[in-house]
């Protein structure tokens, strides 16, 4: 960004802001020239770029406690970036006015990790893998998983209250925090890290900032609740003839496990095609071809538990009943991973593919089934010819509903519908008591539908919120709201 451009803020007090955050960062904690910063400015999707005086990257809460109050005191806005794997323009600035893009990547130290106590402390660069490892070692389960889990980050995944696979067992990601350190956005640092379980004390603070999208505060740390580390995992591949089948095999199989079921992923045959079409290495893991899929995993920290027998128990009684057509059980880590990219890869394979609108929504648990027939019958009549992929965690009832663009349909026509379509879809979730973000947050893109959607009420409520915490509005401008 030109520090001449025409802005409220003085080119003088920009280049004075400037002077002084490299000062404090040192040399390895700056970037400036445009195409060092350009991954920075860029999000995942590749489809916007923002604009950027200079990403920080510091290595300490002190040197982010400085970037801000220099930042705040310049009246210079502030972008808070993880592993900048969101979807909807969240982590990059987007808005015309003088912005620092502040990186925590070099934040990724693990502070302390108490087995005993089931719970550690990691800054907020780092990496969620990095994070399951560590706990792996010394016999806990970090229960957050993702699909991005090897470059998504604590603070990140805090920030956006990210989802993922296991939410049907073990929560969001907020539902695993025990404590936060967080910067305010005079520089000002928040110390809430405790790993305390009872702590009933007034307000829970730390749950202001889940969530928020980097527009109340930049978090530092976190204090992590962990999980005794699983002693056996199964995991299943199973056909079924429609999604009313896979509802019903959802309730019965987290019945007859005493709901040991972890991961409950439902997909259709066009996710397989897509897989196998632009991911190598991808093969179909059942001969015959199904309608749709149901992956589901099963895991137990009891080494007494015959999870096996559960399993083929499930299975069994799903063929009595017709519920399940075909399947396959995993029968080593490798045909497990090889299951499980399948359902990680839609993401890239989807991007790959090109010329589609990807929905995040939600609705009921027991309304999946419905809701996705009501949605299909609603394209196909809008679109002759679509073509649908409509996956995703069937057990929490997040379904990521992608629409491609009719083969027969030009680019132009394609680009005029989009738009109409995505507000279709969002209002049938209204309709179903759902939501249009499941668990991709609202960022920059879905601020329309936040509010369309969301009740007068609560929007006044946040916004009195973001105005006590963040008055000059220099936190992530333009996201939310």
């Amino acid at each position: 960004m030109n520090v001449d451009a025409p802005s409220s803020v003085p080119a003088s007090a920009i280049r004075d802001a400037i002077a002084a955050l490299k000062q404090v960062l040192g040399d390895k904690g700056w970037l400036e020239e445009p195409t060092d910063t350009l991954k920075y400015r860029t999000d995942w999707r590749g489809g916007s770029v923002g604009e950027a005086l200079l990403v920080a990257r510091p290595d300490s809460t002190a040197q982010v406690s400085d970037v801000v109050r220099i930042c705040h005191g310049a009246g210079i806005a502030v972008t808070a970036q993880g592993g900048n794997t969101g979807l909807v323009l969240g982590s990059i600035p987007t808005e015309p006015v003088p912005s620092v893009v502040v990186s925590l990547e070099r934040m990724t130290r693990i502070r302390s990790l108490d087995a005993d106590n089931f719970a550690l402390v990691a800054e907020a660069g780092c990496v969620i893998q990095t994070l399951q490892q560590a706990a792996a070692e010394v016999g806990r389960l970090y229960p957050l998983s993702l699909a991005s889990e090897g470059s998504s980050t604590v603070g990140g995944t805090l920030s956006t209250n990210a989802g993922g696979n296991n939410t049907i067992k073990f929560g969001n990601a907020r539902e695993q925090v025990l404590g936060l350190e967080v910067v305010l956005p005079d520089g000002t640092v928040f110390d809430g890290l405790n790993t305390l379980r009872k702590n009933n004390t007034g307000y829970d603070l730390k749950h202001l900032f889940i969530g928020a999208e980097g527009t109340l505060g930049i978090i530092t740390a976190a204090a992590m609740r962990l999980m005794p580390g699983p002693k056996k995992r199964e995991t299943a591949m199973l056909s079924v003839p429609n999604p009313e089948a896979a509802q019903v095999l959802l309730s019965r199989a987290r019945e007859l496990s005493g709901d040991t079921v972890i991961a409950f992923e439902l997909m259709p045959r066009r996710c397989i095609d897509l897989a196998m079409e632009y991911i190598e290495g991808i093969v179909d893991p059942i001969a015959t071809p199904s309608p749709w899929y149901v992956l589901m995993e099963m895991a137990t920290s009891s080494e007494i538990d015959d999870l096996r027998a559960k399993l083929e128990a499930i299975f069994g009684e799903a063929m009595e009943r017709e519920l399940v057509t075909d399947g396959v059980i995993a029968e080593s880590e490798t045909q497990r991973a090889q299951i499980w990219r399948i359902r990680e890869e839609q993401a890239e394979a989807g991007r790959r593919a090109g010329s589609a609108i990807s929905c995040d929504v939600s609705v009921p648990v027991s309304r999946v089934a419905e809701f996705l027939a009501r949605a299909k019958e609603m394209c196909e009549r809008e679109l002759e010819g679509v073509v649908l992929n409509t996956f995703g965690h069937m057990g929490d009832g997040n379904i990521h509903y992608g629409i491609r663009k009719p083969d027969a349909m030009s680019v132009e026509a394609w680009a005029q519908r989009k738009g109409d379509m995505s507000d279709k879809i969002s209002a049938l979730c209204a309709e179903f008591g759902g939501s249009f973000s499941a668990e991709h947050g609202i960022g920059g893109l879905k601020r329309d539908d936040f509010r369309r959607y969301t009740p007068q009420s609560r929007v006044d409520l946040m916004q009195a919120i973001k105005a006590a915490i963040d008055p000059d509005g220099v936190m992530n401008p333009g996201k939310i709201f």
